[in-house]
């Protein structure tokens, strides 16, 4: 049997050209997959009714490190060099796989609560092969579209990240690959989530470059970000090594050389942008701008909510603040008008949507509501007191709404929430969150007391 949803009556930001906007249109679903967008359809469905609500593909995260979610919030006040010491040095060699379990899965909800419905789950947490068994599980159960990002381990700083000579364990990669993938197909995928040159050594970085190759599986590194990376000249250095390629994102890029940005472009490469982020750490100025005049397509990211929200609404409003904040500055102390090309509300959407999807290296699935993808769907309350009375659907999407007007989120065809209601078990994911958070407690307590010299 045929499962039909039809979406009736919204306000339509499909985000395909082809397809345009429908200020009074229904979308139709069968069996998860969007089979039209049109001002009137008539089936055998479920019907939603859209009426005072703007339909939008679902929002896509392409860098986060969603085992944080246990720890959210634990550093509010930290610069990136904080970050290092208090969160990779200190929490990361305590966390079990039942912590990253509980953290993949109440992050995962956060993600799909809050209408992202595809994330790139950047997990450098795999201190035992266990740990990705959890991770991985906890996306399964949550039913998000997710590529699950293979990344070492974290129990010492000195070991893993300065001049590390320990290379992702290649066998449990394959295993997981095995495992887990062993199909594309699936709303799961794979990634290889890689240190990079600066923070590993060269026969390191080589060597986890041809694992994912071997494996067919896309790369994603963090370059160019803050007072240390920022010198590495991480990009040329992986030039100089032959390893540029298409399949590699590039994450934050905040200090970049003109240089590197072209080898980025020639190579085909993607750009991950974490806004919030790299303006309030200290990463350096969101170079969304940059990337696009380059020829690239920039997606945004949460990156760690151990310091900032985890919902897109903040990222897309920093990115589009910092730029035009940045842009008129200069071109005030240069007495130039404003060009042109200044960022737009309607752009954001996009780079929340289509551009992430191509970064995931999933945007012949998701990303826009075209005829033929799968069916990842967010509806919002535009009737609510913060976005009412609308007069510009994408910038109230961008620059009016948050969390609280996300009121149905559909991944691959499936209700994952309903009436502003995720339809899982949130007291569940919860308590298990909660209960992490007081285990990591009481054993950074514990490692505290043990480090500290006897009288």
């Amino acid at each position: 049997m045929t499962d039909r949803i039809l979406l009736r009556a919204g306000h339509v930001l499909s985000m395909d050209p082809a397809v345009g906007d429908l200020p009074r249109g229904d979308v139709l679903i069968e069996d998860g997959r969007i089979a039209a967008v049109q001002p009137e359809i008539s089936a055998d469905a479920e019907v939603l009714d859209m009426s005072g609500r703007i339909v939008i593909p679902g929002f896509v995260d392409t860098h986060r490190h969603t085992w944080e979610a246990s720890i959210r919030g634990v550093a509010p006040d930290a610069t990136l060099d904080d970050y290092f010491v208090d969160i990779l040095d200190t929490f990361a060699p305590l966390y079990t796989p039942e912590d990253v379990y509980a953290a993949n899965l109440a992050g995962a909800l956060e993600c799909l609560n809050a209408g992202i419905t595809t994330l790139v789950d950047w997990s450098h947490i795999n201190n035992t092969p266990e740990h990705p068994d959890a991770a991985i599980q906890a996306l399964t159960e949550t039913g998000i579209r997710a590529q699950y990002a293979y990344g070492s381990a974290n129990t010492s700083l000195a070991d893993y990240w300065f001049e590390s000579k320990i290379a992702i364990p290649g066998d449990d990669v394959r295993r997981i690959r095995a495992k887990y993938f062993s199909s594309d197909d699936g709303l799961l995928t794979m990634a290889l989530a890689t240190r990079g040159p600066g923070f590993c050594v060269g026969d390191v970085v080589t060597s986890e470059w041809a694992l994912a190759r071997e494996l067919d599986i896309p790369i994603t590194v963090h370059v160019a970000m803050g007072r240390l990376a920022g010198r590495f000249g991480m990009v040329k250095q992986l030039n100089d090594l032959g390893l540029l390629g298409p399949d590699t994102t590039y994450i934050h890029c905040c200090y970049l050389h003109e240089d590197e940005w072209q080898m980025v472009a020639d190579s085909g490469g993607t750009v991950s942008i974490a806004p919030q982020v790299e303006t309030q750490m200290g990463h350096g100025w969101p170079p969304v701008m940059a990337a696009i005049e380059h020829g690239l397509r920039p997606s945004l990211s949460i990156d760690v909510v151990t310091t900032v929200p985890g919902d897109m609404f903040t990222q897309i409003r920093a990115a589009f603040g910092a730029e035009r904040a940045r842009l008129n500055a200069d071109c005030w102390q240069a007495n130039m008008p404003v060009p042109e090309t200044m960022l737009t509300a309607r752009q954001m959407l996009e780079i929340a949507t289509r551009n992430g999807a191509h970064v995931a290296g999933l945007e012949h699935r998701t990303g826009s509501l075209t005829p033929g993808k799968r069916a990842d769907v967010v509806a919002l309350d535009a009737t609510a007191l913060n976005i009412a009375p609308v007069h510009d659907a994408a910038s109230a999407v961008t620059l009016c709404a948050d969390v609280s007007n996300v009121e149905t989120v559909i991944v691959d065809g499936v209700i994952r929430k309903r009436d502003g209601r995720l339809t899982a078990d949130v007291a569940r994911a919860r308590q298990l969150v909660e209960e992490s958070r007081d285990r990591l407690l009481a054993a950074k307590e514990a490692k505290a007391k043990e480090a500290k010299p006897s009288a």
